[in-house]
C-alpha cells in the first residue's frame, strides 16, 4: 500500500480517485425513486423549520457534497445552495452531475472543518456520510454551528461505518451483513472500492471509535445547539440493497438547531 506524508494527503488522494466511481452511484440515484425520497426527507424538516418562507428564501450550505447528490435535488426544489468539498475531482463530477442546475449552485473547494464563509452566512447545512470521515469532527461542528443562522438548521446524515474495526460485537454483525450479502440478490456495494485503504484511513479518523449519534449530541450541546437523533431515518431513505449491505450500520441523522429566532 502506498505511504502517505499525513493523513490528509492519504484522504484526498483516496477520493480522488475514487470520484467517478462515486459519481456512478449518485447517478443512479438521480435517476431513480431515490432523488424523491430524499428530497421529501430534507424539504420537510425545512419547512417544518421555516414556515412560510419559500424555498429561494433560504440558502443552503451542502458540506461535503462529493458529486453534488444533495446539492441538485435542493437546487432543483428552487434553494439558494452552495456545495463544498475538499477535492477537486469531486466538484467537478457534481458540475457534470448537476448539468443546467451546475450555473445555479456555487460550487467551492473548502475543508469542512475550515469554513471561510461569513459567521451567520446560511439558513440550513446537510450533509450525507462526512463525519465520519473527518480527522477533527468536533472543529467541524464548531465551523457548521458558526455558519449557520440564528434559528438555522443542521441536517447530518451518517452512520458507524467502521466501528467494526473497534469494537468485537460490531465486527461479528459486520462479518454477518457480509454473509448475508453474499445470500442475497443485491450488489456489493464495496465491489470497485479499494477497501484496504478506505480501512487504514477509518483508523486515523477518531469517530470510527465512538458510539454515535451519542457522541455527537454530546458535542453539539456543548456548543450550545439544540440537538436530536432519528435512528429511523433509514428506514425512509435506504434502498434494499443499501439495507442488506449495511443492515449492522443503519444510517442516523443528527438534526440542531442553533439558538436564536430565524430571520
Amino acid at each position: 500500500m502506498k505511504q502517505f506524508a499525513t493523513y490528509e494527503e492519504e484522504n484526498i488522494h483516496y477520493w480522488t480517485n475514487r470520484a467517478s466511481g462515486y459519481s456512478g452511484v449518485n447517478q443512479e440515484e438521480l435517476a431513480s425513486n431515490q432523488k424523491t425520497i430524499w428530497r421529501g426527507v430534507i424539504s420537510r424538516r425545512i419547512a417544518a423549520r421555516f414556515p412560510g418562507k419559500k424555498p429561494s428564501q433560504i440558502r443552503v450550505l451542502d458540506v461535503g457534497t462529493g458529486p453534488g447528490f444533495f446539492a441538485i435535488i435542493l437546487a432543483e426544489l428552487g434553494y439558494q445552495v452552495t456545495a463544498v468539498d475538499y477535492t477537486a475531482s469531486m466538484l467537478e463530477e457534481a458540475k457534470g452531475n448537476a448539468g443546467v442546475l451546475a450555473e445555479k449552485i456555487d460550487f467551492r473547494q473548502m475543508n469542512a472543518e475550515k469554513l471561510t464563509f461569513s459567521t451567520a452566512s446560511f439558513d440550513v447545512l446537510v450533509t450525507r456520510n462526512v463525519t465520519w470521515n473527518l480527522p477533527n469532527p468536533e472543529k467541524a461542528y464548531a465551523q457548521w454551528m458558526r455558519v449557520l443562522k440564528p434559528g438555522g438548521l443542521l441536517l447530518n446524515f451518517d452512520a458507524n461505518w467502521y466501528r467494526y474495526l473497534w469494537d468485537e460485537d460490531a465486527q461479528a454483525a459486520h462479518a454477518q451483513d457480509r454473509e448475508n450479502l453474499q445470500a442475497s440478490d443485491v450488489r456489493d456495494e464495496s465491489a470497485g472500492t479499494d477497501v484496504d485503504a478506505m480501512e487504514a484511513i477509518a483508523r486515523k479518523t477518531p469517530l470510527s471509535k465512538h458510539h454515535r449519534p451519542a457522541w455527537d449530541l454530546d458535542v453539539l450541546r456543548g456548543l450550545g445547539m439544540q440537538a436530536n437523533a432519528d435512528m429511523e431515518v433509514w428506514k425512509q431513505v435506504w434502498t434494499k440493497e443499501e439495507r442488506i449491505n449495511n443492515a449492522s450500520t443503519p444510517m442516523f441523522l443528527v438534526e440542531g438547531f442553533k439558538v436564536g429566532v430565524a430571520v
